[in-house]
């Protein structure tokens, strides 16, 4: 470590940092007040200011948040704190020493709206600052805290969170060495999806420039009525009215332990009637706390309000077999046989034609391995395509890429989160749950320089896709440039 410890000024108080091999790194720093008590249901506000130099060497506590079950424990990396989250809603930023007016990426993490967290190894963004882009990480509420719909309370709290950290970006990233005007806001999972309901928002419109969206696109929102569905099932449970009022004085203990209950409670009988339909086709039974359609921060589907020319240059792609870290380590892919897939098909609406065709592309594949391709279309593949084009209808460019690298590990092959420790050039970092030690450096090279050059002047180094040249960047080893990858099987989507 650098022998100075730097200090900067930002505007509710000065931080004192770390610098090491050149790079500046200022962690957990506050950009709202604590969400705690009734402040955990209400709109962000301006933390306390403060006058010494503020410890900023470690992250901030995580949102509240449970850790990941068994199996998922063992593959992803863990983002939970020690316990309080009064800190959660922070910035870490990592910026190179002397930096002046350099590209700026905030970083929205993944998490499926309940877990994740700048803390997480991965996401580390010294690399980034290395090759002169400030990388800012930001925090935001999460699980019923964030996105429950409740009487009293403002909607989609966790995105305004990320809206009010996009105005502390604008305010004090010059001081790190940003540059406000070149922001590019960059998500993966929930993080995508985030990123995509920013861009379609026209209460975000001049906090960032460009957007990169990882595995995740611009069509998981839900109804308000529908969220009031498992809002109030959240309530019930906990004896109260779903109001700001009765849920204020809830422990967050109890209020986590409430959330997760109804959470399983929709995956394990995700019907329509009992959740709404909305919750369950956006969140495809898996998620339940997620943004809805306000009217206000979110007026319209992401991917219409795009299409409409509420867009932005647009980086954006999908892994090749993202659903098997959802089936494979659980041994729901190896549970679906012939005799199950009627049932199966029928829990996730997909006919027995499309089956049959995405079978006989696949010769010798099980049927779990059919149908978890199948799902890793319909849920990411699909959507994302769509958003390409919605970008492209607003006259604004979109770069395709597919990430099909596979990992040895538990069979999960080119699975959903594993490019991350690529993008961040963190190998073997966090993501070691996912990889092994021999995972290709020169991969993480190339798809790292790509993202920094994308940060740096929106053109990451391949032809934009086109309606009628759908140009994608395969990443692999090698990388191959290619043009309507699966034609055939991504046009049964449009015709079901």
């Amino acid at each position: 470590m650098d022998s100075a410890a730097p200090t900067i000024d930002t505007a509710y108080g000065p931080v004192r940092g770390t610098s090491r091999d050149g790079v500046r790194a200022f962690l957990g720093i506050p950009y709202a007040a604590p969400p705690v008590g009734r402040a955990r249901f209400e709109a962000p506000r301006a933390p306390e200011p403060w006058t010494e130099p503020r410890d900023a060497t470690t992250h901030g506590a995580a949102a509240l948040q449970s850790p990941y079950p068994p199996p998922m424990d063992r593959l992803l990396p863990p983002s939970v704190s020690p316990p309080g989250d009064g800190d959660a809603l922070t910035v870490s930023v990592w910026t190179p020493d002397g930096a002046d007016e350099l590209p700026v990426l905030v970083w929205i993490h993944g998490g499926a709206f309940v877990r994740g967290a700048s803390s997480v190894a991965t996401y580390d963004g010294s690399a980034f600052a290395r090759d002169g882009v400030v990388l800012v990480s930001i925090q935001y509420r999460l699980g019923a805290a964030g996105f429950a719909v409740i009487d009293g309370a403002p909607t989609n709290r966790g995105l305004r969170d990320q809206v009010f950290a996009l105005e502390w970006v604008r305010d004090n990233v010059a001081a790190f060495g940003g540059d406000p005007g070149s922001v590019t806001i960059m998500g993966e999972s929930a993080g995508a999806m985030s990123v995509a309901d920013l861009v379609a928002s026209p209460a975000v419109q001049g906090l960032f420039h460009r957007a990169i969206c990882q595995s995740g696109a611009g069509i998981s929102v839900c109804t308000q009525q529908d969220a009031r569905l498992p809002a109030a099932a959240l309530a019930a449970r906990l004896g109260v009215e779903p109001t700001i009022d009765a849920l204020a004085d809830v422990a967050p203990a109890d209020l986590l332990a409430a959330q997760n209950a109804v959470g399983l409670a929709v995956m394990l009988d995700p019907d329509p009637a009992t959740w709404g339909a909305s919750v369950i086709r956006a969140g495809l039974g898996v998620m339940t706390w997620f943004p809805c359609l306000d009217g206000d921060l979110v007026p319209a589907v992401p991917v219409a309000a795009i299409a409409a020319g509420s867009a932005a240059p647009l980086l954006t792609g999908t892994t090749s077999e993202e659903f098997r870290l959802f089936t494979v380590p659980s041994g729901l892919a190896g549970s679906i046989t012939e005799e199950a897939l009627p049932a199966i098909l029928g829990r996730f609406g997909f006919s027995a034609a499309t089956f049959t065709a995405y079978a006989a592309a696949r010769p010798g594949a099980s049927p779990g391995d059919v149908v978890v391709a199948m799902l890793t279309d319909a849920a990411f593949t699909v959507p994302m395509l769509d958003l390409a084009a919605a970008t492209t209808a607003a006259g604004q460019p979109a770069y395709v890429y597919e990430f099909g690298w596979p990992t040895t590990v538990s069979d999960l092959g080119a699975c959903h989160a594993l490019e991350l420790s690529f993008v961040f050039d963190t190998l073997p970092g966090g993501a070691a749950y996912l990889l092994t030690e021999d995972a290709p450096q020169p991969l993480a090279d190339r798809m790292h320089a790509a993202w920094v050059a994308f940060a740096r002047d929106g053109d990451p180094g391949w032809p934009a896709w086109r309606p009628d040249d759908g140009a994608v960047l395969r990443f692999n080893t090698p990388d191959e440039l290619v043009h309507d990858p699966r034609a055939a099987e991504i046009a049964l989507w449009r015709s079901t």
